[in-house]
């Protein structure tokens, strides 16, 4: 089957679309990637969702003339990654994620209250299939988050049935603008007298996030991120600094979790500037601080959470293609190597959105998509609301694929 895979991530960048052949279901999944590209926001368009993001108020007519032009974006994406291939059957859609709240446990006198998380994702499914001819699978997170789950990280299952090895334990580590890990144990391990879960995944904490933000505001808007590490790698980190924010709470929660802008914020860059106002640093020290911020945080949550360190560390997601934030991950972790998981054949750039691909795939199997062990949630559940169209309106696509532009994005070919 093929099947079209869309995300926009935290970093609101633009869209990765993937097209993708799939067969089998979990462990005899096949996953083709046929072609990928990445589709920038409108600047106008990515300006309204930064500021949804940040706490900008908006009536109800403008969220949802917003969530419609997330949409319009998203199905437009999904018609040209089709261009020169055969129509997909099937879009999985993860959205435009603008709010996300963990779940929480609080203490009401004798009552111990647990609240349900919260995560909202815009660019909805049904107007991506009205407008493409094509039935999507949407909003994804939400069942998990029914169960009592985090609604996050959901890759994780791709990763276990088709990243998973027979003697190395590996770790997947998704750099987007939050970082994200999935701990998959030897398939073929002895098993040891202590039981542990054989998979294991949380997200990290910022990923690119702090780091795009310091450079728009560092090079006052001429740049929006540090192409590979480059400005950052001829900078020093101040490692007192990077010792104090690893204190903060997020880093000591264990497993479940799951975080966002929400906390990783223009506010919380501000708050780090002003920490690092004392130690007399350079621009380019600032930025190699928040870097080593986002390298130090992903080794230290393994030193903390993982029953034992891997034998192999899998890159992917935007902060791949940053060489320095690499190098440092390698230090932090010492001997243990740092790949990415281009090297064992899935496409770094776009391994998030061939994940909401083949989610969109099991959901039509009614598969369970989620893995408890690592959203929290009390059972695995079938992730995504369906948005089914009538035959007749598969034409649709091709007959207005040419009559809107759509913005140029890299693309990958197989």
């Amino acid at each position: 089957m093929l099947v079209i895979g869309l995300i926009s991530g935290t970093s609101v960048d633009g869209i990765d679309a993937a097209l993708v052949r799939l067969s089998g279901t979990t462990t005899d999944l096949r996953v083709e990637l046929v072609a990928g590209a990445t589709y920038p926001y409108p600047p106008e368009l990515r300006s309204r969702i930064v500021s949804v993001i940040a706490d900008g108020s908006l009536s109800m007519a403008e969220f949802a003339a917003l969530d419609d032009a997330i949409a319009e974006q998203f199905a437009q994406a999904a018609i040209a990654i089709q261009q020169g291939h055969p129509t997909a059957e099937l879009i999985g859609s993860h959205g435009q994620t603008v709010y996300h709240r963990p779940p929480a446990t609080s203490r009401y006198a004798d009552n111990v209250v647990e609240t349900l998380g919260y995560s909202l994702q815009l660019g909805r499914g049904e107007a991506i299939a009205h407008r493409t001819g094509i039935t999507t699978v949407s909003n994804f997170r939400v069942a998990d988050i029914a169960a009592g789950g985090q609604g996050a990280p959901l890759v994780s299952a791709l990763d276990k049935w088709v990243l998973g090895h027979d003697t190395l334990d590996r770790c997947v580590q998704n750099i987007g603008g939050i970082g994200n890990v999935t701990y998959l144990p030897a398939r073929n391990a002895p098993q040891s007298a202590v039981q542990t879960p054989s998979i294991l995944g949380w997200d990290t904490g910022p990923g690119n996030t702090l780091l795009d933000l310091a450079v728009q505001h560092l090079s006052n808007g001429a740049q929006t991120y540090d192409q590979d590490g480059a400005w950052a790698a001829s900078g020093i980190p101040c490692q007192p600094l990077v010792q104090q924010w690893l204190q903060q709470d997020f880093f000591q929660i264990p497993p479940p979790k799951s975080t966002g802008r929400e906390l990783f914020s223009l506010d919380y860059f501000h708050q780090c500037l002003r920490d690092a106002a004392s130690y007399n640093l350079s621009p380019a020290d600032i930025l190699a601080t928040l870097t080593e911020l986002t390298a130090a945080s992903i080794a230290q949550s393994y030193y903390q959470f993982l029953p034992k360190l891997p034998d192999q560390v899998l890159i992917c997601g935007g902060g791949s293609h940053n060489l320095y934030l690499k190098q440092r991950i390698q230090a932090n972790l010492e001997l243990i190597p740092v790949c990415t998981t281009d090297d064992v054949g899935l496409n770094a750039d776009f391994k998030e959105a061939i994940a909401f691909a083949v989610l969109a795939y099991w959901r039509m199997q009614d598969i369970p998509g989620n893995l408890p062990e690592v959203t929290g949630a009390k059972k695995a559940v079938t992730l995504g609301e369906i948005h089914l169209v009538q035959q007749s309106l598969r034409g649709n696509m091709n007959c207005h694929s040419g009559q809107h532009e759509h913005h140029p994005g890299q693309t990958y070919e197989d």
